[in-house]
């Protein structure tokens, strides 16, 4: 495969036009940084001012782009913040009107081919006949239909043919796959697709939760939320006005992108008219459903479960409404006589919103993790049987102990939630998330604002863990405020509440994740804790050295959860398996990329929808990835999550390419797997986690 070169420019937003190439220039021992030459500065010196220490004849000066102006004076070159600002603000604002106008016009258009007749290639195979919203003319589909992606389909490995058809890009590869064995087709398999039956009645609000009702009725928290939250209120010596019991619709889209909606500090008075919204009723949320001409194959992933169902053990049980007696309350299991997850020595991979997919999970799982968890799904989105909620619980069969995070605010959301997770979901724990510091989970009282409010962290854990025997475990943070630690004085009654374990990340909501994680503070709180209680630590683990690190300082750790080192460089997990700073060449990184774009396409599907959609996740996970810098160009090792890589030359072109903070070069890495991007491509990446200081963090 061809290697592609660098271009100087690094800005934050690319579109599809045509990026001009620079040819690799010699190394340049020029760099400077801060005014001083780093290579007068000894590798002790870099690591102080938190810069990587990169050998000096790989480093290369940054670069330059000086514009002159119609008045003739030199232009300021912009930096990536400036210039994703810039981005968006060029982008247009449509109304949702428009938008849906132009998503009908889109589906009419001769690509948007209906999948039946796609995967058929018969028109009469379609049962709605001239009453499908989607393009029923061939034709005009073959030649508007971009050309076939460079590789092989990615379902090959499935028995039967492709589920996409004429409609995937890979179309060219296509053969009779009859030969190959029922064990490849397993191997491949994903669990947990949402019980169509049951969301219809999460739509109608019709869903009985009986063992939840119990539950609730029993600890006293069934009943007016003001009289059950008398304790929180004068918890701090004050009186404060509690939010409605119903939390609100949470978009899964504004967590991921970490809204910088104002906050409201969970102690602050909090005007009743914009929390209005928290009392409607459930509403009937969208669903894939709505865009799929039969109810028996859909558009992306849906094609794939008619495909997968006929081969995979799915979990798909129908609605249950036995109500719990009195005599069987009593046969409920103690707590303690639940079964448990040991999480001891086990290499535990984070839940990691927007880039912690499926896929992820999967290349994670190839180069060694034990342990892997699902990114954050809000508890009134699944209520409301959100699709695109319920598809964050997806599971693949390669992840053997396997865990979904929720994330709610109330005893009675979360309680029903993980009581419709164990009936609907194969699932080995269920982690409840109260430490998430996004504005909009903050501001209606869920994640770390939970924090601020320990008598209903109790009654949250107590209830979820009394409901149903998947253990269950939760995560928090240090504090709210920083330098107001509360957890080594909570950590002692957690394991009385029912939780399997708890995960401390080592800073407060307001310090987000800058500087970095105080692992003092988690030994402490790890010998607060009971035995019956393990306590997992996490923060700023990027090597084995750090993992063998903490478990000797504080041998009662059960393990160390792995987060953004993991997003960096996944191949983290071998590295601790097998005690050694793994040199990784810049051919087996592209291998683990390869990998990623292969699961992807198979979880998201192989038409243009699913390769774009892949190369989306793709490209936000390489706005991580380009901050590794190979063991061989560093004067220390082991690098640390908090160095800032300067500029610098790889020991190859491919390698110099995966070192390029410019988005433009993470689009040719995606060119390099998935083809070119589309005509009006436009991609800025989504995470910004340092926001520390921000006024309405604290």
């Amino acid at each position: 495969m061809e290697n592609k070169t660098l271009t100087d420019g690094p800005p934050a937003a690319v579109t599809a036009a045509e990026q001009p190439e620079t040819p690799l220039q010699p190394p340049s021992s020029n760099t400077e940084d801060g005014g001083v030459s780093q290579e007068f500065r000894t590798p002790e010196e870099l690591v102080a001012k938190a810069i990587a220490p990169v050998k000096i004849q790989y480093l290369r000066p940054p670069p330059s782009r000086p514009t002159n102006n119609s008045n003739g004076t030199v232009g300021v070159q912009r930096d990536d913040a400036s210039e994703a600002k810039s981005a968006h603000i060029i982008k247009e604002k449509k109304s949702k009107r428009q938008i849906k106008r132009e998503r009908q016009q889109e589906l009419k258009s001769p690509l948007h081919i209906c999948p039946v007749v796609a995967k058929s290639g018969k028109v009469s195979a379609c049962p709605y006949n001239d009453k499908c919203r989607f393009s029923h003319d061939l034709e005009a589909f073959k030649a508007e239909k971009p050309a076939d992606i460079e590789g092989s389909c990615p379902f090959l490995v499935y028995e039967g043919p492709c589920p996409y058809g004429l409609g995937c890009r890979f179309a060219g590869t296509h053969k009779d796959v009859s030969a190959q064995t029922e064990n490849l087709t397993r191997k491949s398999c994903e669990l947990n697709f949402f019980n169509k039956d049951t969301q219809k009645l999460l739509w109608k609000n019709k869903m009985k939760f009986p063992k939840a009702e119990a539950t609730l009725k029993l600890l006293g928290l069934k009943g007016n939320p003001k009289n059950k939250t008398v304790a929180d209120k004068e918890e701090n010596g004050q009186v404060v006005p509690e939010e409605p019991a119903t939390d609100t619709k949470i978009d899964s889209s504004e967590v991921a992108s970490d809204s910088i909606t104002p906050s409201i500090s969970p102690e602050d008075d909090v005007d009743e008219n914009k929390l209005a919204d928290d009392i409607r009723p459930l509403k009937k949320a969208k669903s894939s459903v709505d865009e799929i001409c039969s109810s028996q194959v859909s558009s992306g992933s849906g094609v794939q479960e008619e495909v997968l169902d006929s081969n995979c053990d799915v979990n798909k049980s129908e609605p249950t409404f036995d109500v719990v007696t009195d005599s069987d309350k009593s046969l409920k299991l103690h707590p303690r006589e639940k079964k448990l997850i040991d999480f001891r020595d086990k290499l535990y991979l984070a839940p990691l919103t927007t880039v912690g997919n499926l896929p992820f999970r999967r290349v994670c799982k190839v180069v060694g993790a034990d342990v892997t968890c699902g990114e954050m799904a809000m508890c009134t989105n699944l209520l409301q049987g959100q699709a695109s909620e319920w598809a964050l619980l997806r599971r693949h069969s390669s992840e053997n102990l396997f865990g979904v995070q929720i994330c709610g605010a109330y005893p009675d959301t979360v309680t029903k939630t993980v009581e419709l997770i164990e009936q609907e979901c194969s699932v080995d724990f269920i982690d409840i998330n109260m430490g998430c510091p996004i504005d909009i989970v903050v501001n209606k009282g869920a994640g770390s604002a939970l924090l601020t409010k320990p008598t209903r962290m109790k009654s949250v854990v107590e209830a979820a863990s009394l409901t149903v025997d998947t253990p269950v475990t939760i995560k928090v943070r240090t504090a709210y405020f920083e330098g107001k630690n509360r957890i080594d004085s909570l950590i002692a009654d957690i394991g009385n509440w029912g939780a399997n374990a708890v995960t401390i990340h080592g800073r407060s909501r307001q310090q987000r994740y800058s500087k970095l994680a105080d692992w003092d503070y988690v030994y402490q709180c790890v010998r607060r804790a009971p035995k019956s209680l393990q306590v997992l630590g996490n923060g700023d683990v990027f090597s084995y050295v750090d993992w063998n690190k903490h478990k000797t300082a504080c041998p009662e750790l059960s393990t160390c959860m792995i987060a953004r080192g993991a997003l960096i460089k996944p191949w983290i997990f071998t590295e601790i398996k097998e005690q050694r700073h793994w040199d990784i060449s810049s051919g087996e990184r592209l291998d683990i990329l390869k990998d990623y774009a292969r699961f992807g396409l198979q979880h998201w599907g192989s038409d243009s929808k699913g390769v774009e959609t892949t190369r989306h996740f793709l490209l936000e996970w390489l706005s991580y990835t380009c901050r590794y810098v190979p063991v061989g160009l560093l004067d220390v090792i082991p690098q640390r999550i908090n160095w800032r890589p300067p500029s610098y030359y790889g020991r190859d072109d491919l390698e110099t390419l995966m070192a390029s903070d410019s988005a433009a070069d993470w689009v040719r890495i995606s060119e390099m797997l998935l083809g070119k991007v589309p005509a009006g491509f436009l991609f800025a990446p989504k995470h910004k986690s340092n926001a520390y200081d921000r006024a309405e963090n604290g």
